[in-house]
């Protein structure tokens, strides 16, 4: 087994119903997907560890047959169920169709179909940019958003790239410091951490930002808009120096949350998610010293 690096754009792909990992290796520029959730949905297993113990004979197999698939997996950090990156035997499109015909099973060519079109979206988006932003806002059209929210949601975005963008200039290593550095300015305008504030919304897997309300996003957007200025102005590099801007743009969108929520006299953090739209939610006014 192999282990490769330069990768990014970790993503979960949706067949029929059933989401399987992915990662986006910039260097190849190429998917690399979860060789056990692609096991998961040919042999229709709903047990996760089943799957797994399916995958590990099979491999075996597969070497002493002499079989080069198994050669060409790789080892890549994706996110368990726990919320954990662990190392998962990932591969390639090409691979993983040649695996697939180890395994019999109905849903072998519904999934190679599905392969050829996903396989290859990422390759799609970077020749043509606008293809990722029409996706995005299509995918939040049918979940129900209005145009306003699109247009907030997008706008975040920007503001987003735009900070990682100067962290990845700036020897902030992708992954587990941009975590560190988001955790830091989510935390300290929101009072929660990102895992903690994705459990008040109950929400698993889902992108947090896709459950937050107007407020949140705006919040969330002047927090990391005032961070990448403030590491602008003071030139932080790396991980340590650009905590401290970290904190100070978190603090600013803070004091403008408890400003506004002064004057409401309602909280902009609150466990409502999009799933809940049709249901009538009510919050608890704030007390003095809230």
């Amino acid at each position: 087994m192999n282990k490769i690096k330069n990768t990014k754009f970790k993503k979960v792909a949706i067949f029929e119903g059933k989401k399987i990992r992915r990662i986006w290796d910039e260097k190849k520029e190429k998917w690399y997907f979860s060789v056990v959730d692609i096991i998961q949905v040919l042999i229709q297993q709903v047990d996760y560890q089943s799957s797994r113990k399916y995958w590990n004979k099979l491999k075996e197999r597969l070497k002493k047959e002499g079989n080069e698939s198994v050669s060409n997996c790789h080892q890549l950090k994706l996110e368990a169920a726990d919320g954990k990156l662990y190392l998962t035997d990932t591969a390639d499109v090409e691979t993983v169709l040649r695996l697939i015909q180890s395994v019999p099973s109905p849903k072998a060519e519904p999934v190679k179909l599905w392969l050829a079109k996903v396989g290859y979206e990422r390759i799609e988006e970077i020749n043509d940019p606008e293809r990722a932003l029409n996706r995005s806002r299509d995918y939040w059209q049918k979940m129900g958003r209005s145009q306003k929210w699109i247009q907030q949601r997008m706008m975040g975005q920007e503001i987003r790239n735009k900070l990682t963008d100067y962290w990845k200039n700036n020897e902030v290593k992708e992954q587990d410091e941009y975590a560190i550095l988001t955790n830091i300015i989510h935390e300290e305008w929101s009072d929660l951490s990102v895992k903690k504030h994705k459990s008040l919304k109950n929400l698993k897997t889902e992108n947090l930002r896709d459950h937050m309300s107007d407020a949140e996003i705006v919040f969330t957007a002047l927090a990391e808009l005032s961070t990448r200025q403030i590491a602008e102005t003071m030139e932080t590099r790396g991980l340590e120096e650009n905590k401290i801007p970290a904190k100070k743009g978190g603090r600013i969108a803070k004091n403008a949350r408890l400003e506004l929520e002064q004057k409401t006299g309602q909280k902009i953090v609150t466990g409502a998610n999009f799933r809940l739209r049709k249901q009538v939610v009510k919050f608890p006014p704030l007390k003095k010293g809230d």
